[in-house]
């Protein structure tokens, strides 16, 4: 058995309408140690066994019987359900493939396919798929953690756009967060001369005191700021981060 631990506890939803090859999958599953949640035959069924069972993956071919195809259930499968998809098919026509794409799947295995290769298409997607959940929860922690620190912090794309601002950036600035996110961040944080995302782009990190802020209302306020450009993991600009205190605070 090529399974391992980990392996043995993924459980996968087969979506097959032929029994035949239906059954030839799933015994290869259980060869590979993985367990099999549950054999369907239809889009429809597809879904609500995926809703009922919560496997960790599904197999999934796109010519099925009813009315719903797989790329159908995948698609509400995959933006519902946040299960990753693997189809499984016979078809690789540019109009299929094109159709199968739009649902981001994790993988495409074409029929007659090895086991080996049903093997490494299932770990790629499994791995995939945790690395992506756990980026999204240390996004949702960093959120949080903006949200609650005591500076005002605002964040930008590298075109300028805010793309985030904490409570206490919408105190200072006058904007909410609502009206903040994707309008260009020189109307929101206003200072004279300057339009920081441009600066801070091209110098890696900007520092001014008592700079004088205009509000939305156009009430003046004293501040000190910092920016600093955030980088990928190839040192390309991704965006701004702009974090503001009132002067002498």
């Amino acid at each position: 058995m090529i399974g391992t631990d980990n392996q043995e506890k993924a459980r996968v939803l087969v979506v097959e309408d032929e029994s035949i090859v239906a059954m030839s999958i799933q015994d290869r599953l259980k060869e590979l140690g993985y367990t099999v949640a549950d054999v369907v035959s239809t889009g429809e069924e597809a879904i609500k066994k995926a809703e009922l069972l919560r496997p960790h993956l599904v197999l999934m071919d796109i010519v099925l019987k009813g009315e719903m195809d797989g790329v159908e259930a995948a698609g509400y499968i995959r933006s519902n359900l946040d299960i990753p998809v693997v189809y499984l098919s016979a078809y690789s026509d540019d109009d299929t493939l094109a159709r199968a794409k739009v649902t981001e799947p994790y993988g495409y295995i074409l029929k007659p396919f090895e086991q080996r290769e049903l093997y490494i298409n299932i770990e790629i997607a499994l791995y995939k798929h945790r690395m992506e959940r756990r980026l999204r929860e240390s996004e949702q922690w960093l959120l949080g953690a903006l949200k609650l620190m005591g500076c005002a912090v605002i964040t930008t794309d590298v075109d300028g756009m805010v793309t985030f601002m904490n409570p206490g950036a919408a105190q200072i600035t006058g904007w909410t967060d609502v009206e903040a996110i994707q309008e260009d961040v020189g109307n929101v944080f206003s200072i004279p001369n300057a339009h920081p995302v441009q600066k801070v782009l091209e110098e890696g990190i900007l520092i001014s005191k008592n700079c004088t802020l205009t509000r939305k209302d156009k009430k003046h306020v004293s501040i000190d700021f910092s920016a600093v450009a955030i980088t990928d993991e190839n040192r390309k600009n991704i965006g701004v981060v702009i974090a503001i205190h009132k002067a002498g605070h």
